[in-house]
């Protein structure tokens, strides 16, 4: 694992491809999500039992452009970075990297997601600064011309 971006490795599935072989669009954009997810459970535990309470990480953009075409079995590194963190809201970069049997890297997509922090009930949700564990957990990832405003 590289202090520079954190890492979820993947094997494609069948079930993530269509039927001549290519990986479903939405798939990058799971990836993503999961490795969010990953990230924190095992860098930010204590953002979990807030997740519970009533904090929510919306997710309001996201992105993906291809360079290279993946299918069943490839495996991947999803590298996510930290881009922007403001005062409610952080913004991640996602490389997707093929990994071969020799060890070569191919950069076959890269991604954006930008995400909000809110709390309150589902009827009455409101801007919410991010947790101090949320920051902390982030910082190593941070890319280096990340972008650290209070607004936001």
């Amino acid at each position: 694992m590289s202090a520079e971006y954190f890492e979820y490795r993947h094997t494609v599935g069948f079930e993530e491809t269509n039927l001549v072989g290519n990986v479903y669009y939405v798939n990058y954009l799971r990836w993503q999500g999961r490795c969010r997810e990953l990230f924190l459970k095992e860098r930010a535990p204590a953002v979990l039992a807030d997740l519970r309470d009533d904090l929510k990480l919306f997710t309001l953009r996201v992105d993906c452009e291809f360079y290279a075409e993946i299918t069943a079995f490839d495996e991947l590194s999803v590298r996510m970075r930290l881009l922007e963190q403001a005062r409610t809201q952080i913004e991640f970069s996602f490389d997707y990297v093929r990994l071969d049997q020799a060890g070569a890297e191919t950069l076959v997509a890269r991604g954006r997601q930008r995400i909000a922090c809110m709390r309150g009930p589902n009827t009455a949700t409101v801007p919410a600064v991010l947790p101090e564990a949320l920051s902390r957990a982030l910082e190593p990832y941070r890319a280096a011309d990340t972008d650290r405003r209070s607004a936001a």
